[in-house]
């Protein structure tokens, strides 16, 4: 799929995100995020037409509400079915066992590899890629949906330095918002708190707008990462707005990205187009030249 045949989706043209996000008028809210991410990686794989996956915090956070799971639903697409690795992550003991249960789940007839592991993702993320399991080529999408402070900022810097060319894996960050300065200020271990940021100025994030704390942390990852674009996606509490509950942090390299990303988020819990009305908009858009 060219560049030229998704103009015909109607991206917004390229703008300052400041500017942007003060337009939203589709305000994404927190119950639907895990369908917010299966619905990127729909778009994704259309443009791929491969891919790895890799999930560092992979467990159910509602398990009652499997509707809400991102690995469930990102496993369980329908057509197509072109991400063929995953590598889902969980050190807590009942949320593993959520997540080999959705291994197992799986129909081996799809020859789908799914790889769990019972480890502190940052703690193993050195291991996992001197491995070398994902190949440079290979279009590789990280989920990293922490609850506040579980993300190491040496485990970010691990991602992004994977792939010696091409382009580096892309990144799904969740950044809170509503409850970060109650949660920094109830934190008692320092280490981890500078273990998130990766230095030791973590006060200065005390007290900022949660929207200044976000664009500071995409300047640090697209300062120090490299990547072409890094964006913070607001996730708000209801349906019709109300307070920002956290940031989805979406860095990439694909020049294509950014015009998914703002796709699925407004098209999120919308029923999926299936693949024959895309091929349908195409052939629309060609003879409408």
């Amino acid at each position: 799929m060219s560049e030229e045949q998704f103009r015909l989706f109607d991206f917004p043209p390229p703008s300052k995100r400041k500017a942007y996000f003060e337009q939203l008028r589709h305000p994404f809210w927190t119950e639907n995020k895990a369908k917010l991410i299966a619905k990127y990686l729909y778009y994704f794989v259309l443009v791929t037409k491969h891919g790895a996956y890799i999930d560092g915090f992979a467990g159910p956070q509602k398990p009652n509400k499997p509707e809400t799971w991102a690995a469930k639903l990102v496993i369980e697409n329908d057509e197509p079915r072109w991400l063929r690795h995953f590598y889902l992550f969980e050190k807590d003991q009942n949320q593993y066992e959520h997540v080999r249960s959705l291994r197992d789940s799986q129909p081996p007839e799809l020859q789908r590899k799914i790889h769990v592991y019972h480890e502190d993702f940052n703690s193993a993320i050195d291991n996992f890629l001197g491995k070398r399991p994902i190949r440079e080529k290979e279009a590789t999408f990280c989920l990293l949906d922490q609850r506040t402070f579980e993300c190491h900022w040496s485990t970010l810097k691990a991602l992004a330095s994977y792939k010696a060319e091409g382009l580096k894996i892309e990144i799904f960050y969740f950044l809170p918002a509503s409850w970060f300065d109650r949660a920094m200020s109830a934190s008692r271990d320092k280490d981890a708190l500078t273990a998130w940021w990766g230095r030791e100025d973590w006060q200065i994030l005390r007290r900022m707008r949660a929207s200044s704390r976000a664009d500071l942390f995409c300047e640090r990852v697209r300062d120090e990462f490299k990547y072409e674009s890094v964006v913070p996606w607001p996730i708000f509490d209801r349906r019709d707005g109300g307070r920002v509950m956290y940031h989805m942090i979406h860095a990439t390299d694909h020049s294509l990205a950014p015009n998914l990303m703002n796709r699925a988020y407004r098209k999120a819990v919308q029923p999926k187009e299936p693949l024959a009305q895309l091929q349908f908009e195409f052939k629309q858009w060609r003879s409408s030249r």
